[in-house]
């Protein structure tokens, strides 16, 4: 177990004080989430329907404009204070970032709506997978080649429809200690399309610095992190939009060197 996780783990003995400030938490946080969930899903789901595609309020449709309305309450539900850096890139684009947590989708939702490529298993996720779903997902299952080329393809013609289309391309969740190495034939979907690559840097604060508490554990899965991070103290969540990359880049390769080297920096992580 790493040192965070064991300090984590400390905090949490029965007769601490961290345990009596989480329990409080609980009781402020739950309530809110209920009624996150009792009167502010239904009517979104009431806005994402077809009906909100074909209705725009300004350059954005009412349904992307309900997804970042849902995903900023539940930030908020969770004690976050979201941070944005930089402008979402207003016409179809390929957003890569790297990868914490599962809440890394709803901490991008809250600012633009963006039909995120994921792996299969987060389609059985309560609600948060039902969610995802609505919002657009492409579910790709891991370790199927038929599962990747459609999955490319079906990027490809999202991003021609006009779509924002956004992956991980670590290929999974990091302690945010480091940026993993981004698998070039995602930034494909890109090239083929001819739309630009936005970079997008996600980061979780507490006093300043990257919070340990935030990514998974050793151990848990998607409920036990949950019911976790329900009850951790306030924390700040940043998301970084750097400046777009041209497809014609050099290629693939040279686009994710270039889309990794930005969110590294953007991170102050050396390259």
């Amino acid at each position: 177990m790493s040192d965070s996780a064991t300090q984590l783990a400390k905090d949490e003995l029965p007769d601490s004080e961290a345990s009596r400030g989480r329990w409080l938490r609980y009781g402020v946080r739950v309530p809110l989430l209920l009624w996150h969930l009792v009167v502010h899903l239904p009517l979104t789901l009431l806005l994402i329907t077809p009906l909100g595609e074909r209705v725009r309020i300004g350059d954005e449709h009412l349904r992307h404009r309900a997804v970042r309305w849902w995903s900023h309450g539940l930030m908020r539900v969770f004690g976050f204070r979201v941070v944005c850096v930089g402008q979402p890139h207003a016409g179809s684009a390929l957003v890569v970032a790297n990868h914490l947590s599962w809440l890394d989708i709803e901490l991008i939702h809250s600012q633009r709506a963006v039909e995120f490529v994921a792996k299969a298993e987060i389609a059985r996720w309560p609600l948060v997978g039902w969610l995802a779903r609505r919002a657009g997902t492409i579910y790709h299952r891991r370790g199927s080649t038929e599962s990747l080329a459609s999955v490319a393809q079906m990027m490809v013609e999202r991003l021609q429809a006009g779509a924002q289309v956004g992956v991980f391309p670590e290929g999974g969740t990091t302690d945010g200690s480091s940026v993993r190495v981004f698998h070039a034939r995602i930034f494909q979907a890109a090239v083929e399309a001819d739309v630009p690559v936005q970079p997008v840097a996600l980061r979780y604060l507490r006093n300043g610095q990257p919070n340990p508490a935030v990514p998974f554990l050793d151990g848990e899965n998607f409920f036990v992190n949950f019911v976790r991070l329900l009850g951790e103290p306030a924390m700040v969540a940043e998301v970084h939009f750097l400046e777009p990359l041209p497809p014609h880049s050099e290629g693939r390769r040279r686009l994710a060197q270039a889309a990794r080297a930005r969110i590294q920096q953007a991170l102050g992580h050396s390259p």
